[in-house]
C-alpha cells in the first residue's frame, strides 16, 4: 500500500509487530529510544530508521510504549503531520486517551487508543487482538494497517474505551492467576499430582488460559520466560481498580487481586515475568508449584 507508516517503540511487542508492516506497505519508518535496536530492525525486516521528527510525518503512526505518560511526553515535543492517525498500542490510561484525543484533534491529528492482547507469540504470528477506542472514521482508515498485525480488531467505543477493555482483561487474567496459584498450592499440600489434576481441571469448568497455558508452560516447568513484565501487569490492574473507584462501584475481588499483584511485583525480581506471581505464593506457603 502507498501510505507511509511508522512504528515508535521497539520493545518486546513493538519489535515483532513492526516486522509485519513492510510486507504490506512500501515505506515503514521505525524509531526507538536506543537507536541500535531500530538499526537492527531495519537490517532484519527492511524497515527504515527514522528520527522521531521524521516518524511523526507518516500517514499512520503506531506507538507501543510502557505507559501513557511516556506517550504524552513524546507528543508534547512533536510537530505531527496534519491528517495523520496516531494508533497507540500502549496499555494505557483511559483519561490520558481522552486528553490526547482533544490535544491532537486541535492539530488535525486523529488519536486511537488501541492496546493489544496476545503476548509476544501473538505479535510474532500477527494474531493479536486489538481493542480500539476513538473516532469510528479514523478507525476504519487505520483498520487495514491493524489487520496486518492482528486477527481480531474491534472498535469498542469512544476514546479511552480501548484502554479500559485492556485493563479489565488484564485484571481478569490476574484474578485467574492468583486463584490458580492458590488452588495449585492447596492441591500440592495435600499430595495431589498437579500435572494430572490440571488436566482434569482443563477439561472442566475451572479451565482458563491461566490453567491451560500459563501454569503448564511457565510455572510447572519452572521456566518463567520473560514475555510480559509483572510490573506492567501491576500497572494494568491499578488502572482497572481506578476505573472501579471512579465509577464508585463495589468490586472486592478486583481490589484484593490488585493488592496481591502489586505485592508480588514488589517482592520478586525486578522486571520479571508476570508468572512469577507463583513465587510469592511459594514464599508465603513454603509449597513449590510444580
Amino acid at each position: 500500500m502507498t501510505q507511509t507508516l511508522s512504528f515508535i517503540g521497539l520493545g518486546a511487542m513493538g519489535y515483532r509487530m513492526a516486522a509485519h508492516l513492510p510486507k504490506n506497505f512500501t515505506q515503514v519508518l521505525v524509531w526507538n529510544r536506543t537507536s541500535n535496536k531500530a538499526q537492527a530492525h531495519a537490517k532484519q525486516y527492511g524497515t527504515q530508521v527514522a528520527t522521531l521528527e521524521e516518524a511523526v510525518q507518516a500517514d499512520i503512526i503506531f506507538s507501543c510504549l510502557p505507559t501513557s505518560a511516556d506517550v504524552e511526553a513524546l507528543i508534547k515535543t512533536l510537530s505531527i503531520k496534519s491528517g495523520a492517525i496516531w494508533v497507540d498500542c500502549t496499555s494505557g490510561v483511559p483519561e490520558s486517551a481522552k486528553k490526547l484525543k482533544i490535544e491532537l484533534q486541535e492539530k488535525g491529528v486523529s488519536y486511537l487508543d488501541a492496546p493489544v492482547s496476545g503476548q509476544t507469540i501473538g505479535a510474532e504470528n500477527a494474531t493479536l487482538t486489538f481493542m480500539v477506542g476513538g473516532d469510528p472514521t479514523a478507525f476504519k482508515q487505520a483498520l487495514p494497517a491493524m489487520q496486518v498485525l492482528g486477527k481480531l480488531i474491534k472498535h469498542v467505543g469512544d476514546s479511552g474505551s480501548g484502554f479500559a477493555v485492556k485493563a479489565v482483561n488484564n485484571m481478569l487474567m490476574a484474578v485467574h492467576l492468583c486463584a490458580a496459584c492458590e488452588g495449585a498450592s492447596t492441591l500440592k499440600s495435600h499430595g495431589v499430582n498437579l500435572q494430572e489434576a490440571f488436566e482434569c481441571i482443563n477439561a472442566s469448568s475451572g479451565q482458563s488460559t491461566v490453567t491451560s497455558a500459563v501454569l503448564p508452560q511457565r510455572i510447572f516447568n519452572r521456566s518463567f520466560p520473560d514475555t510480559f513484565a509483572l510490573s506492567l501487569l501491576a500497572k494494568d490492574t491499578g488502572i482497572a481498580l481506578d476505573l472501579v473507584q471512579s465509577a464508585k462501584l463495589s468490586a472486592p475481588v478486583i481490589a484484593a487481586s490488585q493488592s496481591l499483584i502489586q505485592a508480588a511485583s514488589n517482592l520478586v525480581e525486578h522486571q520479571s515475568d508476570f508468572s512469577n506471581v507463583a513465587k510469592m505464593y511459594e514464599m508465603f506457603n513454603k509449597v513449590t508449584i510444580e
